[in-house]
């Protein structure tokens, strides 16, 4: 038998996989470029770029246990722990850490913190994530949803960390209190709605229901609309100290608008509430009377 015989050929779907593992690692090598434009250094790698190099690496260090016990259970957690990894980093390498820079590292701690165990204890108390059952059986496709989450965590902190690492400092002035009150605006309604879904979800009365109660009458992803205003809040903060190519950071809130509304979030949730609940009437009315994202007091 030849040698040429033996070679296994390369499916469309491990092709795509290795292709999506390129762009993700290059996306990340490109934004990190940008943000090292004004980052401090040590030595000759500025901190920036070594914080992005950090977000990948975590979840490849993770990924290799995980790929051989095929579990998804520390997927949500390890995002978690690698935003809270990033900005420790980031904050004891940088120097002369100002104010704006000490108040956005505990707003992503605080918000990692709380829905990195709101997402465990999800899973946990689910036994299983859905989203993973197809992919966590291809390594490669395993691999590259590992590799996304680190492009996830980079350009998620791409302003928090354009503010952290920056050599400009400028005082706390007008930008920095509106990003702030913008940001616990926004994680109030995140931390608000989920806990009304889990309430919602605990009770057995509500079995195999949909929530239209609470923030959720005013909004079908609160949720996620309170996720994409506490990014923002930080982005506004981040403003006055962006100059030259960082100014490229501010791809974080737009990434997370689009996250959330194009590709992962909303359309995946529309489409499993669609086919569990498409035919009910009251499904249906909800649907076509409240607002998928941003939220309106609901009729009477």
């Amino acid at each position: 038998m030849s040698a040429a015989s033996t070679v296994v050929p390369v499916t469309e779907q491990q092709r795509t996989s290795i292709v999506g593992i390129l762009v993700s690692v290059v996306a990340g090598v490109l934004v990190a470029l940008a943000g090292s434009d004004g980052s401090v250094r040590v030595g000759s790698i500025s901190v920036f770029a070594l914080c992005g190099a950090l977000a990948y690496l975590v979840n490849w260090v993770v990924f290799v246990p995980s790929n051989i016990a095929k579990t998804e259970h520390y997927f949500d957690l390890t995002g978690s722990i690698t935003y809270i990894t990033v900005v420790v980093v980031a904050t004891a390498l940088s120097d002369d850490v100002d104010a704006r820079a000490v108040v956005v590292t505990l707003m992503v701690l605080i918000w990692a913190l709380r829905l990195g165990t709101f997402l465990f204890r999800r899973v946990k108390r689910d036994g299983r994530d859905g989203r993973f059952d197809a992919i966590k059986v291809d390594p490669l496709r395993f691999f590259l949803t590992w590799t996304l989450q680190g492009l996830w965590v980079l350009l998620t902190l791409a302003c928090a960390l354009a503010i952290i690492t920056g050599l400009d400092r400028e005082e706390f002035g007008m930008f920095a209190i509106v990003g702030t009150i913008v940001w616990i605006a926004g994680f109030t309604i995140e931390v608000v709605s989920d806990r009304q879904k889990s309430a919602f979800k605990r009770d057995p009365a509500n079995d195999g229901r949909f929530i239209t109660t609470g923030l959720w009458a005013w909004s079908r992803h609160p949720n996620y609309f309170g996720e994409i205003i506490l990014w923002v809040g930080i982005a506004i903060m981040a403003l006055p100290v962006l100059s030259g190519w960082r100014w490229v950071t501010l791809v974080s809130p737009v990434f997370v608008v689009l996250l959330l509304t194009r590709i992962s979030g909303i359309p995946m949730l529309e489409r499993r509430g669609a086919k569990r609940w498409g035919d009910d009437p009251g499904y249906q009315a909800y649907v076509e009377g409240t607002p998928v994202l941003v939220p309106r007091p609901p009729s009477r």
